[in-house]
């Protein structure tokens, strides 16, 4: 019995970006194709099969516990970018400054897709959504560098806009350009859920 929903309408691929390493800043630059590899897109700083516990897993493990690496990718969306920069009042967000790896438009409430959803590309290709990549201090640093007016209305409002973290169930490579099937899986409360 088949367990997801396509979306009827693909998402496209608008941005490709990459840093090979942590030392070299936050922000990452642009480059037109990557090859997904199961340890995350190849040459990223966030790739890896694994990587140290932080303050996100903290209620789990101790910090710098390793554990799998289920935030290899950072994918953010066009028209969530848009919504946030209006929200700051500032002309736009370079999604470097988010720590991006892919933008694509087209999706609607992307940061809202249900965990385990499956982003499909051309080549076969397929990442999984882990969840919501929550709005931090650092990014708030960061677009503080070109708009130091609006460092501490950042956090506000990019929330439930900074898009999701995936990792890669399926190699291949993407491309600027390409159109990308969401696949939806079922969306069921859990009626045993604490009330917080």
């Amino acid at each position: 019995m088949p367990l997801l929903t396509k979306l009827p309408k693909p998402g496209r691929v608008e941005k490709l970006l990459q840093r090979a390493s942590r030392d070299k800043g936050f922000e990452k630059a642009e480059t037109g194709e990557v090859q997904l590899t199961f340890a995350g897109p190849d040459g990223d700083c966030h790739g890896g099969e694994t990587r140290a516990s932080d303050s996100r897993t903290l209620q789990l493990y101790k910090r710098n516990t390793p554990i799998r690496n289920v935030r290899q990718v950072t994918i953010l969306s066009v028209e969530e970018l848009e919504a946030t920069a209006k929200a700051l009042g500032i002309p736009a967000i370079d999604p470097g400054w988010f720590g991006a790896n892919m933008v694509i438009s087209g999706v609607p409430d992307f940061t809202l897709l249900l965990p385990s959803t499956r982003l499909q590309f051309p080549s076969g290709a397929v990442l999984v959504v882990d969840m919501e990549n929550l709005p931090c201090k650092q990014i708030a640093d960061v677009v503080a560098k070109h708009h130091p007016e609006v460092q501490f209305k950042v956090v506000p409002a990019a929330m439930h806009k900074r898009g999701v973290t995936a990792w890669v169930e399926r190699e291949g490579s993407v491309k600027e350009g390409d159109e990308m099937t969401v696949w939806i899986p079922p969306n069921r409360p859990y009626p045993h859920m604490p009330v917080v």
